[in-house]
């Protein structure tokens, strides 16, 4: 079982109201990776500059990710993203953007990765995910996206979800990309785009619903008590959703369904700490035991209520 992630790899610099990190390994490619990893074997595509340590690939190498395809532009730098959320940690504030060596990155998967079972795309430029795409030979690819590209590109954004199989992206995003703002609507309109079957929204501390060709499921986001910082939550998501499906034999729709928990149970472990720190240090038996506490906290028996003769008095 083996999973391939393209994306951000990247240095945070954060401000929230529970405190500050001038310094933190990030990047879409590094949450999801993370995540991804407690589940099967991970390869990363993407690219950093001479000011990424051993610090940073000690952080990889500890849950046994593969790097190698990961560019080292010597003499340039790390792609750089700084941030603010106030009390509301849905809605992040940029506030500085260095894309630096990202800037003019291009994927060059090498054999592994192309023959990945399965593969993510997270959320680069839309042409860069199809070139991927192309090359791979996974037989489940999913992608990301993002405000950006569906608003200066949206074309190239249709057309890489068209040679893909799962989508996961926010409910903005979603009715911003079928120009709905019925969700469930949305979700049909996106699903016709291409032969996806299965469509992923996010919606933060409202949990997320999964969208296949015949049915619907949606869950809660995972109850905490304190959250310090919501960025890379999205992707640990992404991260836990297909590496959870790379560890089964067969992708179904049960599949399907225990991914979308498990991606939820590890996105509530991410935002419980700066950056990837929570993760990085995170058991197996944390994430069981969540995921046994998660079905505790959503199942209900199937008792259909009868009006008895005195109640209808």
């Amino acid at each position: 079982m083996s999973l391939t992630v393209v994306g951000s790899v990247a240095f945070d610099a954060l401000e929230t109201p529970f405190g500050k990190r001038d310094k933190l390994l990030g990047g879409a490619g590094t949450h999801f990776a993370l995540s991804a990893s407690f589940f099967t074997d991970v390869r990363v595509i993407g690219v950093v500059g001479s000011d990424f340590t051993e610090n940073e690939w000690q952080v990889f190498k500890r849950h046994n990710i593969n790097t190698d395809d990961v560019e080292v532009v010597k003499g340039g730098k790390t792609f750089f993203w700084r941030g603010r959320y106030d009390y509301d940690l849905n809605t992040a504030h940029t506030l500085e953007t260095q894309l630096n060596v990202f800037e003019t990155f291009e994927p060059k998967p090498s054999e592994e990765s192309k023959n990945a079972r399965l593969l993510f795309l997270a959320n680069i430029l839309p042409m860069l995910q199809k070139q991927v795409r192309e090359q791979s030979e996974a037989e489940f690819v999913a992608m990301d996206t993002m405000n950006f590209w569906i608003d200066s590109m949206k074309d190239a954004v249709i057309e890489t979800i068209q040679v893909v199989d799962c989508v996961i992206i926010n409910d903005a995003e979603a009715r911003q990309l079928a120009d709905e703002p019925n969700i469930h609507k949305a979700a049909k309109k996106i699903m016709e785009i291409g032969d996806l079957r299965a469509l992923v929204i996010k919606r933060g501390e409202y949990g997320a619903a999964l969208f296949t060709k015949d049915n619907y499921f949606a869950i809660p986001a995972f109850p905490l008590e304190s959250v310090f910082d919501p960025t890379g939550a999205g992707d640990t998501f992404a991260g836990g959703f297909m590496g959870y499906l790379a560890s089964q034999v067969e992708i179904t729709e049960d599949a399907l369904r225990r991914a979308m928990v498990y991606g939820t149970v590890m996105a509530s472990f991410n935002v419980e700490e700066f950056g990837t720190e929570r993760v990085d240090r995170l058991t197996q038996d944390e994430i069981n035991e969540r995921f046994r506490h998660f079905k505790r906290i959503t199942h209900f028996e199937e008792i259909p209520f009868e009006q008895s003769n005195s109640a209808s008095k």
